[in-house]
This record gives structure tokens, C-alpha cells and sequence, in this order.
């Protein structure tokens, strides 16, 4: 640490790129491990695959895997609001397939345009998620009850809307094209160039405001080196995804960032600031690391209970959409099989916590990568279904196991 004085002659601590890697390196000692053994299992697992399969860094199977996570990581991105309160919601699977049926319902069987249908499909994600946590937060039964019950009967509501079972096809192409389309390769670089921009004007605005407040700084190398690691991620990427990935390109040319991966972006930008920069937010954190203690410090309890079971059925209407989008139909296992399950995996295996209190958005993108690595390299390595659910079981009870660690630790040292 150095002491600084600020203008008003206010002797300010300003620590060093020294003291703040030791700073963190504490902290994860103390049992605070955040996303790090996510993003660390996913670089060995994409080693392990890339080895094995040349394929598995070819563009082509490199873009897939965002197409084929879209769905997953939007539902993981809902249930870490009601995994943060230590609750939980196992109905987010069907009742994405419930919005992408009204969705797909209105497009196809009554004609209407996606700028209708596709805002009924989220009223209704909306509206699933109030009485999910009204039920829960009022009448006070618990969230494993009320959305087991939902589970099943939003599994039979679904066989109803497609009238025993048929499959409905969709033929719009603008909903056609979220999760199949890709932007154009000039669009993706200023895409790029537009993220990174606005990401190193936010790092550097805080640290201003911050100064100016005689507030403690980052240190303006480990600032400079946030923004080098997500320029080198975004270039990287953008580079990998605007090459040629069509087998006959003279027929059809396939590249450019897949649409799915902005609209991911924009959702996590966006739920980051709400859980990180609003009032809001932090009491989300509050309830879920102590409800009691937040009911005494006058935080509405249960409007905030009933609005992370509206917001989790919100972002489970947008996975229902983008698998909807991907398939190009609806069918009676939209948001059925596995998709729950991987969903709570991803927000878990990211570093979310299931004791409530702990976790961040990012973890639903981290650990929705991690599964769409493990389903996609095992497959191309010819693995059977049985064999990747139980390797993908396996990665679940050992995050877990992680995070129970990690809280026995953080407890022992005193750090939470």
C-alpha cells in the first residue's frame, strides 16, 4: 500500500498491483473462489478435447457451441436470482417450452408478427414467475413444492397448447434467425472494437470517480490488465468467428459472430449492473445471505422473493425462445430432457452458490460454456448419452463439493 493526498489534502491508502494480487489470493485462500475453478476446468477440458479432436477448435464447431448453450446459459442466467436467495425453481426447463410454444403458437397458428408474439411469450414468462413467488413468498409454501408442481403441470400445459403432441414449425424469419443467423463480418469487428471501448471507459470512469471521492482505486496496472485479458478474449474470438465455416462457401457463405452471442452479451452487461450497481441488487445479496437480518434493516423481503422468481421465468421465456429459434419448431420436449438439469449445473459449476448469497451472472455464462464443452467434445469423441450425463454429474458434485468446501473454509477464517 501507498498513501496518497487528494486535492482536500485527505491522505488516501492506494494500493499497489502487489498488494492487490495478494489482496485476492487471500481471499481465495479464505474460501472465496468465485468462477476460478470453472474457467480453469474449462481450459484443461478444451485442451483434453482439442487434443483428442482436431475438429473441436475448427470455427465451425467453435460457433456451434454458442448456439447450442443459448438456451441453457439464459435459464442458468434466471436461476442464479433465486439461487442467491437460496431457493430454487425446477420448473424454469418446461416453462421455457410453455413461452416458446405462445411464442410459436401465435406466429404459426393465428398468424400473427414476432413483434407481437415474441413479447406474449415474456409476458407470460413474467407472469408464471409472479405466481411462482407469490405462492412461495406469501402463502409460504416452499419453492422445491410449488415449482415441483409447476414442473409437472406446466410439463401437461405444454401437451395442451400442442394438442396432444403434434410439433409446430415456425416459418418467421426474423425469430428463425436469432439463434441460426450471424452478423455480418465488418459488424462483428465494430462490435468487438464497440465492447471493448465501452468496457475500458467504465474501468477508467470508476477509477476517476472514485479518486475524486478519496475512495480506494484499483491499481491502473491491474486495470489495464483487465482490459488486455477481455481484448485478447473478444479479438480472439471475433477472429476465430468471422472465418469461413461453410463446407461449400461458393453455395453458401457461413460467417460472422452468430447473433445469439450480442444478445447473451447484452443480458449479462445488463443483469452485472443490476446485481452489482443497484439498490436492487444489493439487497438480493442481503436477503439471500441473511433474510432475517434484511427484514430488520427494513428490506421488502418478499417483493424481492417474489421478483427473482419473476425475473428467472423471464430469462427462462428468452431460452425458450432461442430454442425454439434454433429448431426452427416447438415440440412437446422444448424445455423438457435435460435442459433443467444442465441449467442449474451451469449456474452451479460457474461458481453460483446453493446455500444463497454468492454468485455473479457471469457464473451462468462460464458454467454454460463448461457444459456445452463437455456435451459437444464428448460427442465428437463418440461418447454414448449415458456415458456424458454421468461425466457431466460428476463436474456438478464436484463444484459442489467445491462450494461447501469453500463455505466451511470462508466460515473458519472468518471471512464470511
Amino acid at each position: 500500500m501507498t498513501t496518497t493526498t487528494t486535492a482536500g489534502g485527505v491522505k488516501v491508502l492506494k494500493p499497489t498491483v502487489s498488494s492487490h494480487i495478494n489482496d485476492y489470493w487471500g481471499r481465495v485462500r479464505g474460501g472465496d473462489l468465485g468462477s476460478m475453478p470453472a474457467v480453469l476446468g474449462l481450459i484443461v477440458l478444451s485442451l483434453i478435447f482439442g487434443v483428442a479432436r482436431e475438429t473441436f477448435f475448427s470455427p465451425l464447431n467453435f460457433a456451434n457451441l454458442f448456439t447450442q448453450s443459448a438456451q441453457v446459459v439464459f435459464i442458468a442466467m434466471g436461476l442464479i436470482f433465486v439461487l442467491l436467495l437460496g431457493e430454487i425453481d425446477l420448473s424454469a426447463g418446461f416453462a421455457s417450452g410453455v413461452c416458446g410454444a405462445v411464442m410459436a403458437i401465435l406466429l404459426t397458428n393465428h398468424g400473427m408478427a414476432w413483434y407481437v408474439a415474441i413479447p406474449a411469450a415474456l409476458v407470460t414468462g413474467v407472469v408464471i414467475g409472479l405466481v411462482l413467488g407469490v405462492l412461495i413468498a406469501k402463502v409460504g409454501i416452499p419453492s422445491f413444492v410449488v415449482t415441483l408442481a409447476a414442473f409437472l403441470g406446466f410439463q401437461g400445459l405444454l401437451l395442451v397448447l400442442l394438442g396432444g403432441g403434434i410439433n409446430i414449425s415456425i416459418r418467421d424469419q426474423f425469430v428463425i434467425a436469432l439463434n441460426n443467423n450471424n452478423i455480418p463480418v465488418l459488424w462483428s469487428w465494430v462490435l468487438a472494437v464497440g465492447v471493448l471501448a465501452g468496457y475500458a471507459l467504465v474501468q477508467f470512469s470508476r477509477v476517476r470517480s472514485r479518486a475524486a471521492r478519496g475512495l480506494v482505486t484499483d491499481p491502473i496496472g491491474i486495470v489495464l490488465l483487465r482490459i488486455g485479458g477481455l481484448a485478447a478474449v473478444v479479438l480472439a474470438t471475433t477472429a476465430v468467428l468471422t472465418q469461413e465455416r461453410a463446407v461449400n462457401p461458393a453455395i453458401n457463405s457461413l460467417k460472422g459472430v452468430p447473433i445469439v452471442v450480442p444478445i447473451i452479451a447484452a443480458f449479462l452487461i445488463f443483469w452485472t449492473f443490476v446485481l452489482g450497481r443497484t439498490t436492487y441488487g444489493r439487497h438480493v445479496y442481503a436477503v439471500g445471505g441473511n433474510t432475517e437480518a434484511a427484514r430488520r434493516a427494513g428490506i421488502p423481503v418478499d417483493r424481492i422473493r417474489i421478483s427473482v422468481f419473476a425475473i428467472c421465468s423471464f430469462m427462462a421465456a428468452i431460452g425458450g425462445i432461442m430454442a425454439v429459434s434454433r429448431a426452427s419448431s416447438v415440440d412437446p420436449n422444448t424445455g423438457g430432457s435435460n435442459i433443467l438439469l444442465y441449467s442449474v449445473g451451469a449456474a452451479v459449476i460457474g461458481g453460483t452458490s446453493l446455500f444463497g448469497g454468492k454468485g455473479k451472472v457471469i457464473n451462468a455464462v462460464i458454467g454454460g460454456a463448461v457444459i456445452a464443452v463437455i456435451d459437444n467434445g464428448m460427442g465428437l469423441m463418440g461418447f454414448s448419452s449415458g456415458q456424458k450425463y454421468m461425466f457431466t454429474g460428476a463436474i456438478l458434485l464436484v463444484a459442489a463439493s467445491v462450494d461447501a468446501l469453500a463455505r466451511r473454509r470462508a466460515a473458519a477464517t472468518g471471512t464470511r
